[in-house]
């Protein structure tokens, strides 16, 4: 029996990367976006959902059961980028990140789980990011919320476990997606005690991001991840160095990391 899986923020990057590969494999992908009206090139289908939007995250998750009847495998792809120095950062727009890139997911799995208790059976797929395991300058928001959803994973799997359900995290490094066209970038402001560091670390992040892995790297992690009878609760996807941070994270003195992060910014 093919499994049917939902993949939030289905419509570009990493999410499509994943959607393609997962419907190549003949699975039953559904994808989502706030406005899948606009997209026309999806091998697979989308259905409107907004993970800000509890009614239409409600709405799709009964297409997918009304329509397969059983939904298998959860991923949480939706996310979206924020920079800035944290003291220039308009408070709404922390909200905003924090509604999309956690408790947006929060919601979508709160939906999915009575399903899956049904069926004693599912697999739920958190995408987070590197960036979720250390606080990195000028993406203090982006770094807490990925993080606050690492940890809020890491609850949750060992609360649904006697149901037969799995969950599990994939941090991400950079890839090559249009994340950095939808982030929040607060503005660089002429004057600021934050111009010149700012300026520079974004036009940094910009690079790194252009400069990213494959996305499809992912979607082959997300397909053996799925394969796994008993996965992990935690992946790293990406290159060698941007995984071993968080070696480096881990056995490190707090300064001396610090101090590297700071050179590694030209702080």
């Amino acid at each position: 029996m093919n499994k049917v899986v939902l993949i939030t923020g289905g419509s570009s990057g990493i999410g499509k990367s994943i959607g393609e590969f997962l419907h190549q494999k003949g699975f039953i992908v559904y994808g989502t976006s706030r406005n899948p009206e606009k997209i026309i090139n999806s091998i697979f289908p989308l259905l409107t959902l907004d993970v800000r939007n509890n009614e239409s995250i409600q709405s799709a998750i009964a297409k997918v059961i009304a329509t397969s009847g059983r939904l298998d495998i959860l991923i949480n792809n939706a996310g979206v980028g924020i920079t800035g120095p944290l003291e220039e950062i308009p408070t709404q727009e922390i909200k905003n990140n924090f509604e999309t890139n956690f408790f947006g997911p929060i919601e979508v799995m709160k939906s999915v789980l009575p399903q899956m208790r049904a069926q004693n059976s599912g697999l739920i797929i958190n995408i987070t990011s590197i960036a979720g395991y250390m606080g990195l300058p000028y993406r203090s928001v982006y770094s807490a919320s990925k993080g606050a959803l690492e940890l809020i994973t890491e609850a949750l799997r060992m609360e649904v476990k006697s149901f037969g359900i799995q969950i599990t995290n994939v941090a991400p490094g950079d890839f090559a997606t249009n994340i950095a066209v939808g982030r929040f970038h607060a503005p660089l402001l002429k004057g600021s005690a934050y111009e010149v560091p700012y300026g520079n670390t974004l036009k940094m992040m910009n690079e790194h991001v252009d400069s990213g892995s494959n996305p499809n790297e992912m979607a082959k992690a997300i397909y053996a991840i799925i394969q796994n009878p008993n996965p992990k609760i935690h992946y790293k996807v990406g290159v060698f160095m941007q995984k071993f941070s968080i070696v480096l994270k881990r056995i490190l003195p707090d300064k001396v990391y610090e101090k590297m992060l700071m050179n590694h910014y030209k702080l």
